[in-house]
This record gives C-alpha cells, sequence and structure tokens, in this order.
C-alpha cells in the first residue's frame, strides 16, 4: 500500500562491556535484524589470521601442515583490519606479503640447546607491524598483573635437545565465512526479552508449600518468595530458558494459567564474547558497518545490474526480471 512506512529505528542499550565482553539490549526492531547482526559478528567482520607459512628449518615432532594449521589459529590484535584490503582485491602487491596494505609478515627462529624441553610459543613470533601481534603477549603488555612463570603464551611446538624450528609466515585480512580462524567471537547469542505476568489472583489461593513448590521447579532461579508478604516475585525474569517447567508445574498442580510467559518479539539481549582480535564493543560496531555496505549493496541492485555478480539471481529477481 503506497503510503504506508515500515521503518524501524532500532535501539542499543548497554548492559555491561569488557573488553572481550559485551551485554547489551537490541530494542525496536524484529528477529530477521537481530540474527544478521549475529551472523555478520561471527562470519564476516574482518580480522588478521596468519595464512601462509614458510617453513625454513624444522625439526620438530610436528610436520610442516601441523604447524601451519596451529599458527593460523593463534588470534591476532586486529584493530586495523577495517582499514586493510583483501589480498585478493590489492592492486599493490604480487601476494608475496611484503604489502603494507593487505599482508603483515612473521618470523619465528626457536633452537634448543639444553636439556631441559623448551616451549615455543606465540611470544616468539616476531612482527614486523608492531599494531599486529597475538592477543596473549598484547594482553600481557597492557596487564600489571601479568604473571609472565604461569603466561608463556600459547603453545605452539615443544622442542627438545638439537631440535629447531625456523619459518616466515604472512598474516592477512579474512572473514569467519572463509575460515574459522578469521571469526572474531568465541560466541554470540541473542535472546527474546521474557514477558513474565503472574495471575496474583490464583497465586493467592497456593499454600506458602505449593508455592515454594512451584517456585523450585524452575531450573534457573527466576522467581522467588518475598519473606515479607510470603508472595512470589520475578526476581530476574532475564534467567528464564523457556523451558516451559513452571508452566508445566502449574498445570500438574491443577492451576492452568498460574503465569503467562512470552517472548517480546521486538527486544532483544545479546551477548558478545570475543577471541580478543578485536575489542567486543568494535566488534558490534563493525558489524553494523557491513551490514549498512551490505544494504547499501542490495539497494544498487534494484536499479542497475552491476551488483549481479555478488547476488546473482537475487538481483535479478530484485528487479523483476
Amino acid at each position: 500500500m503506497e503510503g504506508i512506512s515500515y521503518q524501524r529505528f532500532p535501539k542499543i542499550k548497554i548492559r555491561e562491556m569488557k573488553d572481550e565482553y559485551l551485554k547489551f539490549e537490541l530494542r525496536e526492531t524484529d528477529v530477521s535484524m537481530a540474527n544478521a547482526l549475529r551472523r555478520i559478528m561471527i562470519a564476516e567482520v574482518p580480522t588478521i589470521a596468519i595464512e601462509l607459512v614458510e617453513i625454513e628449518v624444522n625439526s620438530t615432532v610436528l610436520n610442516d601442515e601441523f604447524l601451519a594449521h596451529r599458527l593460523g589459529l593463534i588470534p591476532l590484535t586486529s584493530d586495523k583490519a577495517m582499514g586493510m584490503r583483501f589480498s585478493r582485491d590489492c592492486d599493490a602487491c604480487d601476494g608475496d606479503g611484503q604489502c603494507e596494505y593487505c599482508s603483515v609478515e612473521f618470523h619465528l627462529s626457536v633452537r634448543c640447546d639444553q636439556d631441559q624441553t623448551l616451549d615455543v610459543t606465540s611470544a616468539d613470533l616476531l612482527t614486523a607491524d608492531p599494531n599486529v601481534i597475538p592477543v596473549d603477549v598484547a594482553n600481557a603488555a597492557r596487564s600489571t598483573s601479568f604473571d609472565s612463570s604461569e603466561n608463556k603464551g600459547i603453545i605452539i611446538v615443544k622442542l627438545r635437545r638439537g631440535q629447531e624450528l625456523r619459518l616466515r609466515a604472512i598474516a592477512r585480512k579474512g572473514i569467519g565465512k572463509d575460515h574459522a580462524k578469521w571469526s572474531p567471537t568465541a560466541t554470540v547469542t541473542f535472546m527474546y526479552e521474557p514477558d513474565i505476568h503472574i495471575n496474583e489472583d490464583m497465586m493467592a489461593t497456593l499454600t506458602l508449600e505449593e508455592k515454594q513448590s512451584w517456585v523450585e521447579s524452575s531450573p534457573t532461579k527466576v522467581f522467588d518468595i518475598d519473606p515479607n508478604t510470603q508472595q512470589v516475585i520475578v526476581v530476574d525474569p532475564e534467567a528464564y530458558t523457556y523451558d516451559d517447567e513452571v508452566i508445566k508445574k502449574a498445570e500438574a498442580m491443577g492451576k492452568p494459567g498460574l503465569v503467562e510467559i512470552t517472548g517480546r518479539e521486538d527486544s532483544f539481549i545479546f551477548t558478545v564474547e570475543s577471541t580478543g582480535a578485536v575489542k567486543a564493543s568494535q566488534i558490534v560496531l563493525n558489524a553494523i558497518e557491513v551490514l549498512k555496505q551490505k544494504l547499501d549493496a542490495v539497494r544498487l541492485s534494484e536499479d542497475t545490474e552491476e551488483a549481479d555478480d555478488q547476488f546473482g539471481e537475487l538481483g535479478a529477481h530484485m528487479r523483476g526480471g
């Protein structure tokens, strides 16, 4: 219908924010937007990870491929990733890794000349760019309480006397959709904000023992009994896991409708845990930026055929073709 706008203006409210953890509310939007934001945070926010490894000397117990895989999974600080080029799109280099626009070079050279086992860790990776270093090394540099005797970095391999590892590694920009090593998140979840209504009249017909039994039927601490009024109260609605246990308990007690629990369809509670490569708050901001770029590409494809390479049949379908 012409003249009707379905435009929404989502709002975000921060609940808790740390470098590697963020909890926030996303309101006045629907589940499609919430899920799109979640999937982009996991799979399409770029980071930097080791992609190419050139082994010069390897006399360790692990083969070259095993070492390359372990190196790729070491999270690297990726604050500059959004401004870097993808190596496939870079026209300033030939892919050898020596390019300030799309690559960061690392070197590692360790030899064991003692009887004691020597740990080769992420701290042994020497970078050509001080802004791109292993996350655990960056944390150690920032923390005043870091104990180097207990936290030696991410172990890559262990060496015995006479064994040596020498290599060159190239880190590049990428996204989790291509490989999990580029995902900036350990986990991203969202849930509908619960809307809980207790039927006070029906609850008043229960004895204190019955109320206690009903409260304890919830696997999580959602309800409690007020010690002064002996009334059942909601203490933590967000602890509800949509398990329906309290609803089943009410029905078993012959009190269907004792409580009504629904999820608000326009309000979501997100938790974001970062690997440390990018701050959790920055992951959300980067995801919003990526989502805006995608929406701009869709808007472009409505009027032109320039985006057909990206959207294929979808672009033609949106133009009615």
